[in-house]
């Protein structure tokens, strides 16, 4: 059963036309979606692939505010939340840098449940998980942002590389240091992933028992988002041809080349920008979630790892520890929560926010479902 924010229960099919605002045509042109999400190259044809992207702006002030109906409020902070920058070292001895949340009125003389937060692909803590960690904080979790390895403050070269198994390990590892804090009750530990992060949370949890309960927000399936595009819009030559592309960029930078940048959110807005592009660029490219932390670009000679991704895979080997997918009912990205939920052992529950969009569940607090996930945690953490 799947569950609308508003009680009702629907039965999720995993059948999904295609969504409002989004034309047809756009779909079969978003291979990588040009979006911040997942990075791949900006359409089926690869054009722009190899292009030199512009230095992001040096502040928020700068830019066009951007859409902050609902709510939107992605640098809340909270005069009941104490924000400490922390880092810790995950299995690689590669260094995360991540922001821990303790609810001012916590009893540090007794251990609470604590909760992990990752950011979607492309972006930094900053965005959206911040805003998450801060929300259930409020709640009395102690909660903790990262910056996965390679993006924004955390260690890897280059930046902006792809490795999803080391963004894997990176939730292991925020974990790891949960756990250690003597006001965290070691049992009692569990992980919200943000777009991109739904899928890297899910691939840390197949191997780590440690994480009792699991939520996504919004969530892209990063394998399969580079396969097959939305709505399988990518065909075997397509994919190979990127492939390709990527393979000759190696060489290149073996030669001394310089890196190159492929997909996430374009730098500007044309006549022939996409709807899920202007989705992403209202976020990223504007005052409402501008971080100067990130371009939301991944290197183009690393991006194909992604196709080597499979999250879902054995995604029932987490049964008997509990999954919750939030999705909006208007989300392009839809299908990945809905086929993770077909997938999974039970406890799962599928969660569709009506009239919600893929990006408006990373800061548009009049819409995310944060009764939810206290609900679901509060419940799952006992």
């Amino acid at each position: 059963m799947s569950t609308n924010t508003d009680g009702s229960h629907n039965m999720s099919t995993g059948e999904t036309g295609a969504e409002p605002g989004v034309s047809r045509r756009n779909l079969m042109m978003l291979t990588g979606i040009g979006a911040a999400a997942i990075g791949l190259s900006s359409a089926v044809g690869l054009a722009g692939a190899e292009q030199a992207f512009a230095a992001p702006a040096a502040s928020r002030k700068d830019l066009e505010p951007g859409d902050t109906s609902n709510g939107a409020d992605n640098f809340y902070t909270s005069d009941r939340v104490t924000v400490r920058k922390i880092s810790f070292k995950n299995r690689y001895e590669m260094k995360v840098v991540g922001n821990l949340f303790v609810p001012d009125d916590l009893d540090r003389g007794t251990t609470h449940p604590a909760l992990v937060v990752g950011h979607p692909m492309g972006a930094v803590k900053e965005q959206a998980a911040n805003l998450y960690a801060t929300k259930m904080a409020e709640q009395g979790f102690v909660t903790l942002s990262f910056d996965l390895s390679f993006w924004g403050e955390s260690a890897g070269k280059p930046g902006n590389a792809v490795a999803p198994e080391i963004y894997s390990e990176d939730f292991s590892a925020a974990v790891d240091y949960l756990r250690a804090q003597p006001f965290v009750d070691k049992e009692r530990v569990g992980a919200i992933g943000i777009c991109g992060s739904g899928s890297f949370v899910i691939s840390a949890a197949k191997l780590d028992p440690r994480i009792k309960a699991i939520a996504t927000v919004s969530m892209y399936d990063m394998g399969a988002a580079n396969r097959d595009g939305l709505r399988k819009s990518v065909t075997l030559e397509q994919r190979r041809a990127m492939i390709e592309q990527a393979a000759k960029q190696r060489d290149s930078e073996f030669a001394g080349g310089k890196i190159q940048y492929t997909g996430g959110t374009p730098e500007e807005l044309t006549a022939e920008s996409s709807a899920v592009d202007r989705e992403f660029y209202d976020f990223y490219r504007t005052a409402r979630g501008y971080c100067p932390n990130t371009t939301t670009h991944p290197t183009l000679a690393t991006n194909a790892k992604f196709m080597n991704f499979y999250p879902f895979a054995d995604l029932e080997i987490i049964s008997p520890r509990p999954l919750l997918f939030i999705t909006g009912d208007q989300a392009h990205s839809r299908e990945f929560s809905e086929n993770a939920y077909q997938l999974a052992a039970e406890p799962k529950e599928l969660v569709m926010v009506p009239g919600a969009g893929h990006v408006d569940l990373y800061d548009r607090v009049g819409l995310i479902p944060f009764d939810k996930l206290t609900t679901f945690f509060r419940t799952n953490l006992k």
